[in-house]
């Protein structure tokens, strides 16, 4: 019953070393996380905040958090003392507040800017513009308490290769032109269970994997 152990060694072999596995636990049991764990995994992501909240409370305090879900402004305060990166900021409101609860923990939370690759109109995200116009502006050198550390982006759900390589590579190389002006981006969050590998081909740093981990999800929880 070491499946979980099994399918993060077989990732982990056939992924570079310079490329980043967050374990997606959203819905998953303490019991699978802390299995994960003790195969040696330390990065798990979430993406309901009160979820893992309890997971913190209840696992080792050596593991990173990450948030990767959406995010709601009023939800950022019950983990602002402990999230370690948060991929999917694509307000600068939500930056804001982000900053506001960071210094009530004399923390500096990392951030990644969600930008919108894919052709699906439910995804969230902003515009390459966008995010353009929030690291050149102002505002962004006030937020003290926040460090925007790159980007993350989901691509659309699909089997189309040359839909997937397009968005990827468009992200990609949008990375690549802020990355040399800003020293502080150096992470590029793209790709999932279905298409980390083409993702990774494309440049990805960081993937973020999770039914090819735990196994489906089990949305009941």
């Amino acid at each position: 019953m070491n499946y979980i152990k099994d399918n993060l060694e077989k990732i982990n072999t056939s992924i570079p070393e310079d490329v980043t596995l967050v374990a997606v636990s959203k819905t998953k049991p303490i019991a699978d996380l802390q299995e994960a764990y003790d195969a040696g995994q330390r990065i798990f992501g979430e993406n309901k905040i009160q979820e893992m909240v309890t997971k913190f409370d209840s696992l080792p305090k050596d593991i990173q958090w990450h948030m990767i879900g959406h995010l709601q402004s009023n939800k950022v305060k019950y983990m602002a003392h402990f999230v370690d990166l948060i991929h999917g900021v694509d307000k600068f409101k939500t930056l804001k507040e982000i900053n506001k609860q960071a210094k009530k923990h004399d923390r500096v939370i990392n951030c990644l800017l969600q930008a919108r690759i894919a052709k699906e109109e439910t995804k969230f995200g902003l515009p390459f513009e966008e995010i353009t116009a929030i690291l050149k502006s102002e505002e962004i050198q006030n937020l003290t308490n926040v460090k925007i550390v790159g980007f993350m982006g989901m691509a659309t759900f699909t089997d189309d290769e040359t839909i997937l390589n397009e968005e990827f590579s468009s992200l990609k190389a949008f990375f690549d032109h802020h990355k040399s002006q800003y020293p502080a981006i150096e992470i590029l969050s793209m790709g999932m269970s279905g298409d980390y590998q083409l993702a990774i081909k494309n440049g990805s740093t960081m993937i973020r994997v999770g039914s090819s981990i735990f196994g489906a999800r089990n949305y009941l929880t």
